[in-house]
């Protein structure tokens, strides 16, 4: 089923790596600019203890939704092979009405996946959302505590002096006061659905 790629996808882009985001960099990475800051949000939620406990929940509910979908998809697959075994014998009144009945459990199937779908979509960005409220205040100490006149998003930045980057600070501070995040998934408020 879809939801697999899509979470996944959402996984994997809410769990980038540093390593993947950053290059090696110069020998003589050059003079650190005064008053220019960077800040890596990705790291950031790959890295604080909050992003991990995000990240390993959001596995644990997808694990959840895919346990729950498993029985349509089981029973779909078998009454497809049944109908398919039993063209010649079963009548054609019969037939209509098993292709009738399945057709119906298809629909059901994929409006569930897709409900589940947008429910751990709108769960992860509820929990990115709280992660950012948290983040915030710690960027604004950290900017006027360096002296930053930018703070540039380091996903803007090809190369730079690794002392101007904030980031390891903000999550030392982020871990302090938003150790972790606790959450089942949440139903969509009918006014975020439209």
């Amino acid at each position: 089923m879809k939801l697999l790629a899509i979470g996944a996808a959402a996984l994997a882009a809410f769990t980038a790596t540093a390593a993947s985001a950053q290059t090696a960099g110069p020998q003589n990475p050059g003079p650190a600019l005064p008053g220019v800051c960077v800040y890596f949000n990705q790291r950031l939620l790959a890295q604080s203890t909050a992003g991990v406990a995000v990240q390993t929940r959001m596995e644990q509910l997808a694990q959840e939704v895919r346990g729950e979908l498993q029985p349509y998809a089981t029973t779909i697959q078998t009454e497809i092979t049944a109908l398919q075994q039993g063209q010649a014998s079963i009548p054609a009144d019969q037939m209509q009405q098993r292709r009738q009945a399945l057709q119906q459990r298809i629909q059901e199937a994929q409006q569930l996946e897709q409900t589940r779908e947008t429910e751990l979509r709108y769960t992860l960005s509820e929990q990115r959302r709280q992660i950012s409220a948290a983040v915030e205040p710690i960027l604004v100490a950290i900017y006027q505590e360096r002296g930053c006149g930018i703070m540039i998003d380091r996903e803007s930045v090809f190369m730079m002096n690794p002392t101007m980057d904030v980031t390891d600070l903000v999550i030392q501070r982020l871990n302090t006061s938003l150790p972790t995040l606790s959450f089942n998934r949440l139903q969509v408020p009918v006014e975020a659905q439209q």
